[in-house]
């Protein structure tokens, strides 16, 4: 496990020689996942309302979704609102969900510029029907784009993910048809996430040290970047590195070489 590194400081590699590094060793990650931490405590340090440091963080989401579209990586997953954001004031809640309804309709241009396609996991009944509905404009809007898929995790815990997968499975049993013995891969099947490949690579921003019930099943093999870095000051030189960092890595999923 290895810190990310701020800005700043003459060692400091640009972006073009590290994107050229990147391409020159290969092996992309196919599915980079970010907690996005740090929004509050960004915005309080300079003596704003928490919700300026969520509004500061458009750009770092745009310079995520920038960096793997160059990259060529195939899915990046932001941990938008998990479902212990459901706890926090009811005031900054309806803020949050403002702040996403405005964002869906204000980005889609640009993600469709970038051959971007929306997809999001969580509990997403639980939002409001306004936000449902420019969930489903936005996706609707970018279906037709082939390159990167982006997946919001809105009304998101790792737990309740697997949850709702054995209720599945436990439903199936009941009408008969289900299997006789649950296997690894029927649980996938029944994951938010099926038919996406595990992420290999998370990102965290905020100097916290834990996934924070995020992608449980998904992340058993994952490489973990943490940085001290707070997500609104999180550019694409950032991603580089982590990206730069995962290759260097030897992945042995249990094995030895």
């Amino acid at each position: 496990m290895e810190a990310g590194r701020s800005p700043g400081g003459g060692e400091e590699s640009t972006t073009a020689s590290l994107k050229r590094e990147i391409t020159e060793a290969g092996r992309i990650p196919k599915h980079v996942a970010v907690i996005m931490d740090g929004n509050g405590r960004w915005a309080n340090a300079r003596g704003l309302p928490r919700l300026a440091g969520h509004r500061a963080s458009k750009k770092s989401v745009r310079e995520a979704v920038e960096g793997c579209v160059e990259l060529n990586v195939g899915v990046l997953t932001l941990y938008t609102f998990s479902m212990e954001n459901w706890n926090r004031p009811a005031e900054e809640v309806r803020a949050l969900m403002s702040f996403l309804e405005e964002t869906l309709v204000e980005e889609r241009d640009e993600l469709k510029k970038n051959d971007v396609r929306l997809d999001a996991i969580g509990r997403i009944g639980d939002l409001s029907p306004k936000v449902r509905e420019k969930l489903s404009e936005t996706k609707e809007y970018l279906s037709g784009c082939k390159g990167l898929t982006l997946v919001l995790a809105l009304s998101y815990g790792g737990r309740t993910e697997m949850v709702d997968c054995f209720n599945k499975l436990l439903a199936e049993s009941r009408s008969g048809s289900g299997p006789d013995e649950i296997t690894e891969a029927d649980i996938e099947r029944n994951l938010y996430t099926a038919g996406l490949p595990d992420p290999d690579l998370l990102i965290r921003t905020g100097g916290e040290k834990r996934i924070s019930n995020f992608l449980l099943w998904q992340l058993a093999y994952g490489e973990l970047w943490l940085t001290d870095l707070m997500w609104p000051d999180f550019r694409k030189v950032h991603l580089y590195r982590a990206v730069r960092d995962y290759q260097t890595r030897e992945r042995r999923f249990g094995r030895v070489n």
